[in-house]
């Protein structure tokens, strides 16, 4: 039988800080979603690590897909961690299971705004605060600008290769996410460093 498990690299390197990050930030119950899961590596990682929580995953890429029920399944865990979502963040409303919606409490965003258009970061924004309860989080991690500028050497140049890519995409200003999070209801409530010149966002609804 094929192996569809994907391997991302930078999972392996960022998946401990991210997972310590969230140990203090999400509670102890409840669903979690998260949004462009990738390869699925994170999200299996922290549905063993959080086993009280709903961990659903979600991606619009079909391979991704796969990726993620493999890893679900090569972990045994169909019967506590929900099928994976195809999911776009841009296109409302989001497919969530009802016992999902019901008791969400946090959406996750790991690497995203960074390799997105724009639009995806206002969708996500918008999407997760109709969803989220008063006092619900938002997550996300990745490389971000500060007071106008890269934190380092190697973000800019990460940057100028991204919108070499396409230009659309590209590290975002930290002071530009916070400022459409607020448009959305949220409060930037913590902004914690982490290796390799990333940061994870605490909003709060």
């Amino acid at each position: 039988m094929q192996d569809s498990r994907l391997y991302f690299p930078a999972t392996e390197r960022n998946r401990e800080p991210i997972a310590s990050t969230l140990d203090g930030w999400l509670p102890a119950e409840g669903s979690v979603l998260e949004l462009a899961s990738g390869s699925g590596e994170h999200a299996v990682s922290f549905q063993t690590r959080f086993p009280g929580l709903r961990w659903q995953a979600s991606d619009p890429d079909p391979l991704h897909l796969e990726s993620i029920r493999a890893w679900r399944a090569h972990a045994g865990l169909q019967a506590s961690m929900p099928e994976p979502l195809r999911l776009d963040v841009r296109q409302w409303p989001w497919p969530l299971p009802a016992d999902v919606a019901l008791d969400l409490q946090a959406v996750v965003v790991i690497n995203l705004l960074h390799i997105a258009p724009w639009d995806c970061a206002m969708a996500l924004l918008a999407g997760a605060s109709r969803l989220l309860p008063v006092g619900g989080s938002l997550i996300v991690y990745g490389p971000f600008r500060r007071h106008g500028g890269h934190t380092s050497d190697s973000n800019a140049a990460f940057d100028r290769s991204l919108r070499e890519r396409n230009p659309l995409w590209g590290v975002r200003d930290l002071e530009a996410v916070e400022q459409l999070a607020g448009d959305s209801g949220f409060a930037l409530e913590e902004v914690r460093p982490l290796p390799a010149n990333n940061l994870c966002l605490l909003l709060r609804l």
